[in-house]
């Protein structure tokens, strides 16, 4: 069995701990703070002094929202007069979330427009809602930690960019792997 092993990078990876804020500008914070604390839950909190700009700062679910206020952005829709569509391959965020059903509900009740989407893979079906921050960001709801993260190391076929539209195991091996490693621990440890 010949075993290949790609090389990455040359370089080490930086020192990342985890993702810390995403950064918007928008049109009027104090709208955009109202959105992400009634729709999404999230909490003003303490922003520097010593900036000299209009912005506020939101956290929750371990990351931070930072607004930073442009009254003159430029968008491709003005979302006042004509709403932009929503598009789920449009840039956008997303959050994970225990009930799907209950978001929509709720966005409902609120009287904001969204999209759906079903994703399956190997039988397992990931929801997914899509719909818009005052300014026109894409937001996504969904129930995405159904389908496991599979390291493309573990897959017999291994993509290279531009080549995603083959059809690769959806499997990748990995579970069988994970059962054979467990079988062989497990007659290691067969004590006579």
């Amino acid at each position: 069995m010949k075993i290949e092993i790609e090389e990455v990078s040359s370089h080490e990876a930086l020192p990342l701990l985890s993702l810390n804020h995403v950064s918007l500008m928008c049109r009027s914070v104090w709208a955009s703070v109202r959105f992400y604390e009634d729709v999404l839950g999230f909490a003003l909190i303490k922003r520097p002094s010593s900036f000299n700009f209009n912005g506020a700062w939101l956290y929750n679910y371990g990351i931070g929202i930072h607004l930073i206020e442009n009254p003159s952005i430029d968008h491709e829709f003005d979302t006042i007069v004509e709403p932009r569509p929503i598009n789920p391959k449009d840039n956008h965020m997303s959050f994970q979330c225990t009930d799907v059903g209950l978001v929509k509900r709720r966005l409902q009740e609120m009287g904001m427009r969204y999209v759906t989407a079903v994703v399956e893979e190997d039988g397992i079906m990931v929801d997914q809602v899509f719909f818009h921050d005052p300014d026109g960001y894409m937001v996504e709801i969904c129930n995405c930690d159904s389908i496991p993260i599979l390291p493309l190391s573990s897959c017999p076929f291994k993509p290279r960019m531009g080549s995603f539209k083959k059809a690769a195991p959806s499997n990748c091996g990995f579970m069988e792997k994970v059962m054979m490693e467990s079988l062989s621990m497990d007659m290691m440890n067969i004590s006579f």
